[in-house]
Formats: structure tokens, C-alpha cells, sequence
């Protein structure tokens, strides 16, 4: 991976879908936070957007999870691409860190723009639809999801099944351990792979088996770590996981690269900078997200 400093990070310089190769692989975060969103000064190096992330695989690009990060990522889309946008927006579950930015996802309101949206952890007969349109209902929310006037499809799946996804590119998915569900995804493209693991928590009993078959081999791991191991004590059954126990994982797996994410909105900018150092001397060349980092496969 060749990287660019920025803000005293590392990153990649970044190109917004002109020029691409078709077989460029390429990760940014536009939000990295858990729960609820957390701005201001003491988060700023790393970033309080809730969760959400760009890929792009060749011509083709994926985003995960729809966090408040989405508005950016969709501003800067706008700005960026000429024509009509073409995307698939997998989502992990739906709780409101990883789904609020959907109203305020410019694409979404330019007739000429194709975004179809994928969910696997709905149980029948609730669907991604059903529950995205709740959001979007008085008194919650002012506007209904009619308003989204690009053609946007609804397609819902059981997490475990690897998806009949586009040419060139396979979507393993698997459940995660936790409230209400939630699903984790690899996407494999032109030999390299990343697994994007969020909001599970590990299994007292042992490694998460759908966990290790994502992370096999994989290129990048993207983990929930929301906790350290001495917070997750007093933590238990709240469905999130520690940065320790992504690097066991990412370990036992033989994955290359482990990416700590979805952090705490109480661990500012300085807590990070200790968990940065304290997991890279664990497992070298572990790294911390935070947004506009880029990762090139």
C-alpha cells in the first residue's frame, strides 16, 4: 500500500472515479464512530461521523452502511462525478448510527441515479424498505422516503448466503453476534479481499466461527472495536467487541492488515492515539481508522 500524509496520518491520494483502473481496490471511511455521532475539537483527527465507508472496485462503487458520514461521502460524490451515479449500499443492520445519513444522501434525490439497497439481517416480513421508511415518518421525520427520487431498489437476503452480485466481484455475507441482528460482509475483487466486521460481539465460548470465514486470508479487516478489554467487563451483552480481540481474530484468521473501527464516542482524539500505539506494537502494522483515510488493495 503507498500512502500520503495527511493531518499526521497516512492515507492514500484519492481519485473519485475518473482515471480509475478497472482493477483498482480502494477503501475510504467517511465515518469510523459508534452509537452517536460525537464532533467537536476533541474528536477531530479521527473523526465523529457514525459509520459509513466507500469502496470502489474498478468502475464499481459499493458503499457500507449509511452512518452520518453518508452526507459527506454523497456531497463529494456530487461534486465530483460527471453523469448519473450507479451504487449499492449495503447496510449491516439498522440501528440509527448506521442508517441516519440516508435522508441526507445527496444522490439519492437525482431521478438519473441508480442506488440499490441491501439488508441481511431482517426477519420476515419486516424488510429494508418497511424500516427505512419508519425512519422517514412524522413524528420522526418530516419528509417521507418517496421524496428519494433516484430509482432506488429494496432487496433483502439472510446473512450467510454470498450474494449474486456484480461481475468481477463476491459478496460473502454472515450474521454477527448482535442486538436485533446484524450482518457482516467481504467483498472479494481481482484476487484481494476485505472484511468489514461491525457491531458483533465475541463469543465468550471461543472465536466467532461466521467471524474467522470472513476474515480468512483477507487483505483488510475492518473490526468493531469499540472497547478495550478492561471497559468490556462492564460491557458484557451490549453487542460490541474490543481491539484486543480483533487482533486475536485477524491473528487466527492469517489476515494482512487489521483496521480498528466504530470507536467509542467517549474515547476522543488522545484515547485513540494510545490504542493506535498500543495495537500496533500488538499485531504490527495494525491501524486506527479515521475519516479520509484511504486504503488501496
Amino acid at each position: 500500500m503507498v500512502f500520503s500524509r495527511r493531518n499526521g496520518h497516512s492515507c492514500l491520494r484519492w481519485q473519485m472515479g475518473w482515471g480509475v483502473a478497472d482493477t483498482d481496490f480502494t477503501v475510504r471511511f467517511w465515518g469510523v464512530r459508534g452509537s452517536i455521532a460525537c464532533p467537536g475539537e476533541a474528536t477531530a483527527r479521527y473523526g465523529g461521523n457514525t459509520s459509513c465507508i466507500e469502496v470502489r472496485c474498478g468502475r464499481r462503487l459499493l458503499v457500507l452502511d449509511g452512518g452520518t458520514g453518508l452526507r459527506e461521502l454523497g456531497n463529494n460524490l456530487v461534486k465530483h462525478h460527471k453523469g448519473a451515479l450507479d451504487l449499492d449500499l449495503l447496510f449491516t443492520h439498522t440501528h440509527l448510527d448506521h442508517i441516519g445519513g440516508l435522508p441526507f444522501f445527496a444522490p439519492a434525490y437525482n431521478p438519473k441515479n441508480h442506488v440499490r439497497i441491501w439488508a441481511g439481517h431482517l426477519a420476515h416480513p419486516s424488510g429494508i424498505r418497511d424500516v427505512l421508511e419508519q425512519m422517514m415518518t412524522p413524528p420522526l421525520f418530516p419528509v417521507p422516503i418517496d421524496i428519494l427520487a433516484a430509482q432506488v431498489t429494496f432487496t433483502d437476503f439472510i446473512a450467510g448466503q454470498t450474494l449474486d452480485f456484480h461481475s468481477h466481484i463476491n459478496l460473502v455475507t454472515a450474521p454477527l453476534n448482535h442486538p436485533n441482528n446484524a450482518t457482516g460482509y467481504r467483498i472479494e475483487f481481482d484476487g484481494k479481499s476485505v472484511a468489514y466486521i461491525t457491531d458483533t460481539e465475541h463469543l465468550a465460548e471461543g472465536m466467532d466461527p461466521n467471524v474467522l470465514r470472513l476474515m480468512d486470508n483477507a487483505d483488510v479487516v475492518i473490526y468493531d472495536s469499540t472497547y478495550t478489554d478492561e471497559e468490556y467487563a462492564n460491557r458484557r451483552g451490549w453487542g460490541h467487541s474490543t481491539w484486543q480481540a480483533g487482533v486475536q481474530l485477524a491473528t487466527k484468521a492469517n489476515a494482512r492488515q487489521l483496521v480498528i473501527f466504530h470507536h467509542d464516542p467517549e474515547h476522543d482524539d488522545n484515547f485513540m492515539d494510545h490504542v493506535a500505539a498500543a495495537a500496533a506494537k500488538e499485531r504490527p502494522g495494525t491501524i486506527v481508522a479515521y475519516e479520509g483515510l484511504v486504503l488501496k488493495l
